[in-house]
């Protein structure tokens, strides 16, 4: 557009832009602009996770293998420490305070030898998961991926232990009188259900922890006391016996004792059905899919927040 002045000079002016007036979100819709890192549907994300699956797998697997590489026995500590961490318990609640009672020798030992197992599997998902996001901020800002990718994967290399600390956990129960039989098939389900819960909590706390670096120092006391009235040393129904039912079905269905009973019940003879709050595996896979489920949509929301700030 041009315009004559008093003199007789042509002076140009610009003209006016077919942009001017549009907000950015609609110049970014004209142009197909996106935000970055802007959280993707759901369906999407889970498509993205499935496309990352060697990523996670790698990554848990590298995880594993670094873990103990500066201790001179090694991955011998994955089986050393539970084992450990259980003839403390078997001293103190075993000798000492008698906590066994109701049980025989040959089952106690092999009874806090697994739930010390378990729980551990439950207990090492979640203090990876707190420091997942926050404890690696280099890769989070620097590379562009799922982030539900991290706490998955750290999920999954707790399993990896846990399988591989089973073999000795196997030992531990044949040399105490109870030897593979058809109830040893239940093992999957009962892994593949807690697999699913610790994957829950992991994601739920791993985005708490993003935002909250502090929860990680505050986790280990949670934790203590959750393991504390989960039964691990000792037998719930038989040490609350007298008690009202309501207490004791409350503590039985906690999900942590839910997974110990399974699988106590599934290598242990003479860890009955007795033993078990009724529908144990409704409940159990009741906690699988609302924390597992629960947990992964709870991180998602988040998704385009973590790094940042």
């Amino acid at each position: 557009m041009s315009d004559t002045t008093q003199d007789g000079a042509v002076a140009v002016s610009d003209r006016p832009s077919p942009d001017d007036g549009l907000s950015a979100a609609e110049l970014a819709g004209k142009y197909g602009l996106a935000v970055s890192g802007a959280r993707p549907g759901l369906v999407e994300y889970v498509r993205q996770l499935w496309g990352r699956r060697h990523f996670i797998l790698a990554f848990s697997q590298a995880k594993l293998t670094a873990q103990y590489s500066q201790a001179k026995l090694g991955q011998l500590w994955q089986v050393a420490t539970p084992l450990l961490n259980a003839a403390v318990y078997y001293f103190i609640f075993g000798l000492i305070l008698k906590a066994s009672r109701g049980m025989s020798h040959d089952t106690y030992i092999p009874f806090l030898v697994t739930g010390v197992f378990v729980f551990t599997f439950t207990q090492n998902s979640i203090m990876a998961g707190v420091r997942a996001i926050s404890g690696n901020l280099g890769l989070v800002r620097a590379l562009h991926f799922p982030r539900a990718s991290l706490p998955i994967s750290f999920a999954l290399q707790q399993l990896q232990q846990l399988l591989f600390s089973m073999l000795v956990l196997f030992v531990v129960v044949v040399a105490f009188g109870s030897y593979p039989g058809l109830s040893w098939l239940l093992i999957v389900p009962v892994l593949a259900l807690q697999f699913l819960f610790n994957t829950g909590l992991s994601l739920i706390v791993a985005r708490l922890g993003a935002k909250t670096p502090d929860l990680a120092q505050l986790m280990p006391f949670i934790l203590r006391t959750w393991m504390y009235s989960s039964g691990v040393m000792f037998s719930i129904s038989n040490l609350l016996a007298g008690r009202p039912e309501w207490v004791i079905r409350a503590l039985q269905v906690n999900p942590a004792a839910i997974y110990m009973d399974l699988m106590r019940y599934a290598l242990i003879d003479g860890y009955g059905a007795s033993h078990l709050p009724p529908h144990v595996w409704a409940i159990a896979i009741f906690w699988a899919v609302l924390v597992g489920a629960g947990g992964f949509v709870y991180f998602w929301k988040a998704e385009e927040r973590y790094g940042r700030g």
